[in-house]
């Protein structure tokens, strides 16, 4: 087995760093899922984190453990909304100065929370990959400390803290299907599953219009690709290196699933849940739903990785 450069152990004392400002979220049964899918299914709530989606849990994680220095100097990322309200409001809970730098078609629901919780926004590019690029560039100009949304031991140890809760609640889980954009949510999870209890699936889902982690994690080696999803938590053009080593070991399976297959995902969720998920955050369900004659009777558990849905979306998504 490779040597891992994320342990158990940092999961742990990532979940004690964090625990003072966020609470676990809900993990819940819902017997509509379970006879739809033959199985014992289970949601993990993401979307009750303060931002609405998980990667509060990572900038928490990282912004506490920055150096006086790097406080002093401000920090600088890029983000298509969840990882820019996570460190934004990492950032504000200690007292640094931080740049987000969105797309110019960034989700409004997400660009107002940042906005609200007092960070800088700066919007640019097409898409993340370049407002990624600005803020690097940015970052080396100004000196701030640049965060990177899936290369940061940091980050990925702090989300990796929900697996850790999934497996309090239901110790019995033998699947747990993760949604993967940048892929820190599935590197995260892998590192806690695998090591509690080898014998958990864990198993990554990606859209089918944004595959590049996917075929990154099928070759063995960087791909780049198209990103023309709905669904802007799984649009990365290229893939990020830690959590593709961390995959690569450890990740049972990734499936692609297609736009019409999240929105109907996204639709049932609402129906039988009463949450309202963003197109990432229904992504599992897509994949679960796709995969159905294998996980029949099995506890599976869904993580629903966030709930920034706009109106605009929403009103799209029931009219479909």
């Amino acid at each position: 087995m490779l040597s891992m450069p994320i342990t158990i152990t940092d999961v742990f004392k990532a979940r004690r760093t964090i625990a003072p400002y966020l609470q676990p979220t809900p993990h819940r049964h819902y017997h509509g899922l379970s006879r739809l899918l033959e199985a014992q299914v289970y949601i993990k709530h993401e979307n009750h984190n303060p931002t609405g989606a998980f990667k509060v849990r990572g900038g928490v994680n990282l912004v506490a453990h920055l150096s006086p220095d790097e406080r002093r100097r401000g920090v600088i990322t890029a983000s298509s909304g969840n990882h820019g309200q996570s460190v934004a409001f990492a950032a504000r809970l200690f007292g640094v100065r931080a740049t987000i730098m969105l797309p110019k078609n960034a989700n409004p629901v997400k660009a107002e929370a940042i906005h609200g919780m007092g960070a800088e926004i700066v919007f640019h590019g097409r898409d993340f990959d370049e407002a990624k690029v600005f803020a690097e560039s940015q970052a080396q100009q100004t000196g701030a400390r640049f965060i990177n949304s899936g290369d940061e031991p940091l980050l990925i140890a702090g989300v990796g803290t929900y697996t850790l809760e999934i497996i309090e609640s239901l110790p019995e889980v033998e699947t747990i299907i993760v949604p993967v954009g940048g892929g820190s949510g599935a590197a995260g999870c892998c590192v806690v599953a695998k090591t509690l209890n080898p014998h958990i699936r864990v198993i990554g889902v990606q859209a089918e219009k944004a595959p590049s982690a996917y075929l990154s994690w099928k070759a063995r080696s960087r791909v780049e690709a198209k990103m023309e999803t709905f669904a802007e938590g799984l649009q990365t053009r290229a893939p990020f290196d830690l959590p593709q080593s961390i995959m690569r070991e450890w990740l049972d399976d990734f499936v692609l699933v297609g736009e019409e297959e999240m929105r109907e995902a996204m639709r049932l969720l609402i129906e039988h849940t009463r949450h309202l998920p963003e197109a990432a955050g229904a992504a599992p369900l897509a994949a679960a739903l796709k995969l159905k004659t294998t996980l029949a009777g099995k506890n599976i558990a869904l993580v629903m990785s966030g709930g920034n849905i706009t109106l605009n979306q929403l009103r799209e998504l029931l009219k479909s």
